[in-house]
């Protein structure tokens, strides 16, 4: 299939993002949580310029450089220029909706956000006093020539200061913002108005006294991103854990990506910090005064009326004649979605396991861990209480490397069986499996989830989690565990037969594959057939390829994808049966759901598997069917909203433009929608 046929990947997650500032946009969002989705749209484009950027950075220099390799790429068009440009549109979108929308309402409510503002003369005092108090003790002060081994810390915020006396030549100082140890905002409480005051100010305000004597020609907020991928080599001998403690520490010193400065920075300045730093190759991004604005994230709630009322989980009621969970698990399979219903379910499960006499042997995987993890602990204690604890800890997870390091040291010493990350993959499927002895022989019980096992991210990722004692998804559960514990790569997709759970690796790919094949069978037969999926992200070829045979055979593919989008939809004679929906909304979006019609006798799954090639080709991943009928219709009830969207969601087109749902009879917001659904039906 020609290269035409697909979305590039990267230009299509800079389309989400920009989903993402659209929400900022919507007058029914609260004003405080609009805000807080222009700080998801500056944490997503960091992390962009930290992952991606150096991607397509390293490609832009190859087809500037080697003329046969440049004729054997793919797309010759210069996606490093044009997503750059595409980020300066959106940049400046962001500071539009920022300044001329949102900072306006909040003074509109009492709040006054002093930004590109003078601090007024009533509150210098309090400013005074508050840098003294509580920010001189934090501050770092570097002037560049007498620190040749000075090295800005990656996404770090400094000041630059440009210093100089009358006939002598310019000196510059770096001094460090320390938002990461304060909060990046002074809030100061007057009975007609709260002001909002960042510390990047309050510190431009104390510059005389920290640069006693000298003048001081300019002073400027900047910020270097660099590429923040690990060196994670396959072949690394040794404790990979040790390996990757030691790559950490050497993050914040990777190749520069993005230097942001503010409008008129002196060229000399700008000069001096690019060659000091040696960030020619970065790309240089004129932004506005303040950088980090993910921060906003952060700013106390002083209105809650400015913010959504809060959510109160639905409790999962166990049945009163079967007195635990696992009695009720026993008698019956559990759906559990979260952030609607509590996770406070799963944790009971884990304590159950913990302190229940029959139970003899648990084994969980572990991808994000939750910073203070009642899961973790509840596993510390099944060990201390003798049980036989197995936990396989990815070790490889970005970003939370460090945290998931930390609780397997934590329950390595506790007793806990600790089986590490395997070289080549990552393992990234969410499962648990609990075996207990009853009337002498072995049972088990367990959980298979589409999200992390992690009570922190629960509160506001939208997830299912299955809990079964269906023997035929466990049986197939412990030959996988059985299959971790050996830390290697499979040698042949046959190595484990795995006939219910589709498993990255061995069955996954296949197995999806024939179920879009079958609803093409059916629909040549005349028999009602159609696909819906909910997914993160759609970027592997294979399987976009086959969804676009299934739409050449009449199949009505409906597709609801969060971020990456591959697949273009509504191109006659390939995609024209194909539509695609985005939604985003307070929760993140995070379950993986398939449901095929097969000629009305639906089949559906769930799982961790996005269709991505590192999903299909690079991890261990598992989906797992949903064998009740009343689950399924929970299911497929729940999609229903999703795809009936018209305030979240929006229509991706073929060139991956975000369009407004248009209005029906009645408004629907899926998440809303689900909520009352659900309180209504369990």
């Amino acid at each position: 299939m020609s290269p035409a046929s697909f979305h590039n990947q990267d230009i299509s997650w800079l389309s989400f993002n920009e989903r993402v500032l659209l929400e900022a946009t919507r007058p029914y969002v609260p004003l405080q949580e609009r805000l807080r989705f222009l700080s998801i749209f500056s944490s997503n484009l960091d992390e962009f310029y930290r992952v991606r950027m150096p991607v397509l950075h390293a490609l832009h220099k190859i087809k500037h450089s080697h003329k046969k390799i440049r004729k054997s790429l793919v797309n010759d068009e210069d996606l490093y220029k044009k997503a750059i440009e595409i980020i300066r549109r959106q940049s400046q979108f962001f500071g539009s909706i920022l300044t001329n929308e949102i900072i306006p309402q909040f003074r509109e409510h009492g709040i006054q956000i002093l930004y590109n503002q003078p601090i007024p003369p009533e509150i210098r005092q309090d400013i005074s006093d508050y840098f003294f108090d509580r920010i001189a003790g934090f501050l770092e002060i570097v002037y560049l020539d007498d620190a040749p081994d000075f090295f800005p810390e990656n996404n770090k915020l400094f000041i630059s200061v440009t210093l100089g006396k009358e006939n002598e030549k310019t000196e510059v100082a770096f001094v460090r913002i320390p938002s990461d140890s304060l909060s990046r905002f002074f809030i100061i409480t007057r009975p007609d108005i709260v002001l909002v005051v960042f510390i990047d100010d309050i510190i431009k305000s104390q510059l005389a006294f920290l640069f006693p004597g000298r003048s001081i020609i300019g002073a400027h907020s900047i910020k270097i991103t660099r590429d923040a991928e690990l060196d994670l080599a396959d072949e690394f001998d040794g404790d990979l854990a040790d390996k990757i403690e030691k790559q950490l520490t050497k993050r914040d010193f990777g190749l520069a990506t993005r230097f942001l400065y503010p409008p008129g920075m002196p060229f000399g300045t700008l000069e001096t910090i690019t060659e000091k730093f040696a960030l020619l190759s970065a790309s240089l991004m004129e932004g506005g005064n303040y950088h980090n604005l993910k921060d906003f994230a952060d700013l106390p709630a002083t209105n809650p009326r400015l913010i959504f009322p809060k959510l109160q989980p639905l409790h999962y009621h166990i049945d009163p004649d079967q007195t635990t969970l696992f009695r009720e698990i026993q008698k019956k399979d559990i759906l559990i979605h979260t952030p609607y219903q509590d996770f406070n379910t799963i944790i009971r499960f884990f304590n159950e396991a913990a302190v229940t006499e029959e139970v003899e042997e648990i084994y969980i995987t572990l991808y994000r861990v939750a910073n203070e993890s009642r899961i973790a602990h509840a596993l510390i204690s099944a060990a201390k209480n003798g049980k036989k604890v197995t936990v396989f800890v990815e070790l490889k997870a970005r970003f939370d490397e460090s945290n998931n390091i930390r609780w397997a040291k934590k329950m390595k010493s506790a007793g806990v069986h600790i089986i590490y990350s395997i070289p080549e993959l990552k393992v990234h499927a969410k499962l648990a499996l609990v075996k207990f002895k009853k009337d002498g022989t072995y049972k088990a019980l367990g959980l298979f989830s589409t999200g992390n096992f992690n009570e922190t991210t629960a509160g506001f990722y939208t997830d299912h989690i299955l809990l079964t004692a269906n023997n035929n998804l466990l049986n197939e559960a412990e030959s996988l565990f059985l299959f971790l514990k050996e830390r290697k790569k499979p040698k042949a997709k046959d190595e484990i037969i795995f006939n219910n759970l589709l498993v990255a690796q061995f069955n996954l790919q296949n197995y999806f594959l024939a179920l879009i094949e079958n609803e093409m069978v059916n629909a040549g037969k005349g028999l009602p057939a159609g696909i819906t999926i909910k997914l993160n992200n759609l970027e592997e070829e294979v399987l976009i390829a086959k969804l676009y045979d299934a739409s050449r055979a009449g199949v009505k593919i409906s597709l609801i994808v969060r971020g990456i989008c591959r697949l273009i939809p509504g191109i006659v004679g390939m995609s024209e049966n194909i539509s695609v929906r985005r939604i985003v909304g307070r929760f993140l979006e995070h379950g993986r759901v398939f449901i095929f019609c097969n000629d009305n006798n639906s089949l559906v799954f769930l799982g961790s598997s996005d269709w991505m090639s590192r999903n299909i080709y690079r991890r261990i991943e598992v989906c797992f069917p949903i064998f009740s009928d009343a689950l399924k219709r929970q299911i497929q009830d729940i999609i229903q909203f999703y795809v009936e969207d018209n305030m979240a969601a929006v229509i991706l087109d073929e060139t991956l433009n975000n369009l407004p749902v248009e209005n029906h009879e009645r408004e629907v917001n899926a998440q809303r929608d689900i909520y009352s659904y659900l309180k209504g039906h369990i």
